[in-house]
């Protein structure tokens, strides 16, 4: 159990701050970038849950809750040393990922196939979908970044790169299942 009775402790003053095994890096790390902005999508996905109801909102909840769990995982260096650490360090899985990919072949059961891009918007919730959308290719972009740096857990990139493409879909159907999808117009403003 987590308990948080002071939130400010003075440590990260000097630009460092505590990683999960309890080392110090820079703020400016790109290990910290990654879980950083891991949390920035959380939060994306708290703004879009402000339109969301039913199936989508319970969906969206969970991936909050996959959302944290991503960032203890990234926060936490060394996978391969995780039989060697006091407790079990909480990684993402495969099943996780299985989970989106599940519900993305679902969801495109409503869908006609896209003939052009759409623009990010629609209705509000759809607006805020793709919001979500760009933040995670984001993170995504971030955590390969830093796996080419550092060892990271290679299915919480899987998940990164599967959420976004969710969140695509999600989008579709905030937008009456994909009919009221804004699409591109190519040059429709020379």
């Amino acid at each position: 159990m987590v308990v948080l009775s002071k939130i400010y402790t003075r440590t990260g003053d000097k630009g460092e701050t505590a990683l999960g095994d309890g080392s110090r890096v820079p703020k400016q790390s790109p290990r910290v970038a990654a879980y950083g902005t891991v949390d920035e999508t959380n939060a994306t996905v708290g703004l879009a849950r402000l339109h969301a109801t039913g199936e989508l909102d319970a969906a969206l909840a969970r991936i909050q809750n996959d959302l944290f769990d991503l960032g203890a995982d990234l926060c936490r260096p060394n996978p391969s040393a995780d039989d060697q650490a006091e407790y079990t360090p909480l990684r993402i899985v495969a099943s996780q990922t299985d989970r989106l990919e599940a519900e993305i072949d679902e969801m495109n059961t409503r869908l006609t196939p896209l003939r052009s891009f759409i623009l990010p918007g629609g209705s509000a919730l759809a607006a805020h979908l793709h919001l979500c959308r760009t933040t995670c290719r984001r993170a995504e972009r971030l955590a390969v970044e830093l796996a080419g740096l550092e060892e990271t857990n290679a299915d919480a990139v899987k998940y990164l790169n599967r959420l976004s493409d969710w969140f695509f879909v999600a989008g579709r159907i905030a937008n009456d299942d994909g009919k009221d999808d804004v699409l591109w117009v190519p040059g429709a403003t020379r």
